[in-house]
């Protein structure tokens, strides 16, 4: 999804060159070698850190790397690192997909793009394959390295400045056939945003600590107050991480809960008395609210502030600057819709009069970031929620009153007894929500992370037994495995027609997984996309969990189950003895379906 924010105005430390044509005035940026600002030099250093998996040993390398840059390729080599072709509060994308670029390749190196296509499946990459390709044409022997650090920036920065494909396609044309198979390579890593090194962006935090000698905590604070990851490498070596304030309309990394097993781990994990409130079922949002100007983002990373225009005015009325967390959901006055609501303005463009009048959303805050000029990341939570609640009050009465509040409050209770939480869990479902959020008063606001400060308690509908059908190669790590399993259950206990009900791909290790692979390889009875997806024989059952039954008009059996995970394989089990249409159609009737819009 595009970020749609508007640009940071505030200059970093060091001005970085801009230039976007070459001395010929073409549209190549390539130039001669500037020492280790060279592509060529990142490259082999990225080539270093995907050769281990040893966290110190990968920041040692970066650490030896930057060391030998001056400001600005170390801005941009920070940046390049993290996964961000620009800093964070830049709104600036280059809009390049995986789709162009194997065009691009197939110009360049004569290779047609069905003789490309097997090769995304076999490798994975689109690093890879670039490399693979640019090595058998015989670019090597016709190109020798070319960019520098600062080329690929004013690469990067005409790409996203160049409107249409076609002229995207020129330009890259134009620089790709001047690229070693090296350059290559990490040119397409760095134009989809993903260098696949083992590599995030903590790490090369602790890198630049490390090799800079200033302590994790002070680079880290730094790179989120600024949202530039690339003027912190720059403080961090001047030692000018100090007094640096906040900067608003950039995202900041949502703090994430751990799953509760159950209500005696959530009293062990607990403190005396804690704080239990609705887990919501919408889309977590973060609002950044500075002299009436406002910006919501996910937890993407994207803005999406354009699909819910009716949340700005509300928000630019508080009476401070502020970052908010919290949760956008559907609602018609005190009575929370179904997600699948919301899920009909989440692929909107734009958002016009009569969908915003048929799916009314709220913004529902329950922590506060950042207020009156002060951060409160390290503020406990029981104090960020006291000035929260001096921001945002409800003024309910009824639901009239409610209905003309879109910026909400979220009721957060003081528990003492972890053995009420099965009262509340049911009341919260009751109330339309998932299940429950507890959360410790004493905790810090973690950027990222995730921990048992913060436990969430949701508990699946039901779980089915269903029988794989089709099989799709995974992303990640597990991009040379087959992974991603739809699955269906049997038309009734007198009819074997199978019908698909989900799909899921999370649940099982990837020892299973890899065995299982070489499983649906030799029992594939159709292949689509040059081995990326399979029609599989029927044969592996596996029992699922779920949070929800949907009404889905994407499968032939009528019924989708939301959020399905695997529980685990079911070798005891037949196609014969999977669940039936019946069961899930029983479900439904219960009331916990929802909707589901094509």
């Amino acid at each position: 999804m595009p970020r749609t924010k508007k640009q940071n105005t505030e200059q970093p430390p060091v001005a970085l060159a801009n230039s976007t044509k070459g001395d010929d005035g073409d549209n190549t940026v390539a130039s001669s070698l500037g020492g280790e600002g060279a592509l060529a030099s990142f490259a082999r250093t990225a080539e270093a850190v995907a050769a281990t998996t040893k966290k110190l040993e990968k920041a040692a390398v970066l650490g030896a790397y930057f060391h030998t840059l001056d400001d600005a390729d170390l801005v941009r080599a920070a940046r390049y690192f993290a996964g961000h072709q620009f800093a964070l509060n830049d709104a600036r994308t280059t809009n390049v997909g995986t789709n162009l670029l194997r065009d691009v390749i197939s110009d360049v190196t004569g290779l047609d793009t069905e003789n490309l296509r097997p090769r995304y499946v076999r490798l994975g990459d689109s690093g890879e394959v670039a490399y693979e390709a640019f090595r058998e044409a015989g670019r090597d022997e016709v190109n020798r390295p070319a960019f520098t650090l600062a080329a690929v920036e004013s690469l990067i920065t005409l790409l996203s400045d160049t409107r249409g494909t076609k002229n995207k396609r020129t330009i890259l044309v134009e620089n790709f056939a001047r690229a070693t198979a090296l350059e290559a390579k990490y040119l397409v890593k760095l134009l989809v945003g993903d260098l696949r090194i083992g590599l995030k962006e903590g790490l090369v935090e602790d890198a630049l600590a490390r090799a800079f000698e200033r302590t994790l905590a002070d680079v880290a604070r730094v790179n989120m107050l600024t949202g530039d990851i690339g003027e912190t490498a720059v403080r961090a070596r001047r030692d000018e991480l100090a007094g640096v304030s906040m900067r608003l309309f950039h995202p900041i990394k949502f703090m994430l809960a751990t799953a509760g097993e159950d209500l005696a781990d959530i009293a062990r994990t607990m403190p005396a008395e804690f704080y239990v409130e609705d887990k919501f079922d919408g889309i977590r949002a973060q609002a950044h609210v500075e002299a009436r100007r406002v910006a919501l983002y996910t937890r993407t990373l994207d803005e999406v502030t354009h699909r819910f225009p009716e949340l700005v005015a509300p928000l630019a009325a508080l009476d401070t600057d502020a970052i908010m967390d919290g949760e956008i959901v559907p609602a018609r006055g005190a009575q929370i819709l179904p997600f699948a609501e919301l899920q009909k303005r989440l692929g909107r463009k734009t958002v016009g009069d009569e969908l915003l009048a048929s799916t009314p959303v709220v913004f529902i805050a329950y922590d506060l970031l950042y207020a009156h000029g002060r951060v409160m990341f390290d503020e406990p939570l029981a104090e960020r929620r006291r000035v929260l609640e001096s921001l945002v009050t409800n003024n309910v009465a009824g639901d009239d009153a409610t209905a003309a509040t879109p910026v909400r409050l979220s009721e957060a209770k003081r528990v003492t007894d972890a053995a009420t939480l099965d009262a509340e869990f049911d009341a919260a479902r009751a109330r339309g929500n998932e299940g429950l959020m507890i959360k410790d008063p004493r905790s810090s606001y973690k950027p990222g992370k995730r921990g048992r400060e913060w436990l969430k308690l949701k508990r699946a509908l039901a779980t089915l037994d269903v029988v794989v059908t089709a099989v799709e190669v995974g992303h990640g790590k597990r991009r040379k495995l087959l992974s991603d399993y739809t699955f269906a259950v049997r038309r009734s206990a007198d009819d074997a027609e199978l019908l698909n009900v989900g799909k899921a791909y999370s649940g099982l290790t990837d020892v299973e997984l890899a065995e299982l692979t070489e499983w649906f390889r030799a029992h594939t009875i159709q292949e689509f996309a040059h081995g990326r997806v399979r029609t599989v024989e029927p044969k592996i059952i596996l029992e699922v969990t779920f949070d929800r039954v949907q009404i889905s008009k994407r499968h032939k059996s009528g019924y989708a189950l939301r959020f399905p995970r695997i529980l685990r394989l079911r070798t005891d089990k037949s196609v014969d003895e999977i669940d039936t249409l019946e069961t899930v159609s029983k479900l439904v009737s219960e009331g916990d379906a929802e909707e589901v819009i094509n």
